[in-house]
């Protein structure tokens, strides 16, 4: 395993809470979603069915919020590993129901950059965390999203 001193990134940045957007929801964008992922729990998916459930109403799924900041809300690193990346993970805690009307303010923080080397050479790992805020001032959801670095090409053709 490569230690993470040995990984060149601005190391500024780690821990540091940065805007990541504001974001309106609404019922056609919970529904768009629901649709999209093929939920069929009414809670997230029927209006009407909805008023029924524990939620008293249509409520967005707990995934939903992946769908609010993107990759390109996230501060520049000045990561210097590789040319090839990928998604490595992704999860999602949903700490309080997401509702149609709701104003949601999210930030997101580097949490942590390291590598690990295996039989397909070194990787480097960069964990994203991302929280949303309702208009009350209530922490609604986190997500946590790990992107992968790989070795250049070339530079994995010469590993043996």
């Amino acid at each position: 395993m490569t230690a993470q001193g040995d990984i060149k990134f601005d190391r500024s940045q780690l821990g540091v809470e940065h805007p990541a957007g504001t974001f309106q929801v609404t019922k056609e964008m919970i529904l768009e979603y629901s649709r999209a992922v093929g939920e069929t729990n009414p809670a997230f998916s029927d209006q009407e069915a909805a008023k029924k459930t524990r939620y008293g109403g249509l409520v967005a799924p707990p995934s939903f919020v992946q769908t609010l900041t993107s990759d390109t809300g996230r501060p520049d690193i000045r990561l210097e590993f590789g040319e090839v990346g990928a998604v490595a993970s992704q999860a999602f805690e949903s700490l309080e129901a997401i509702r149609p009307g709701d104003i949601l303010e999210s930030t997101i923080k580097l949490k942590d950059v390291y590598a690990k080397t295996g039989r397909s050479g070194t990787m480097v790992f960069v964990v994203w965390e991302t929280a949303y805020t309702n208009q009350s001032g209530k922490k609604v959801a986190v997500s946590r999203a790990t992107t992968l670095r790989m070795a250049n090409l070339r530079e994995r053709r010469n590993v043996s």
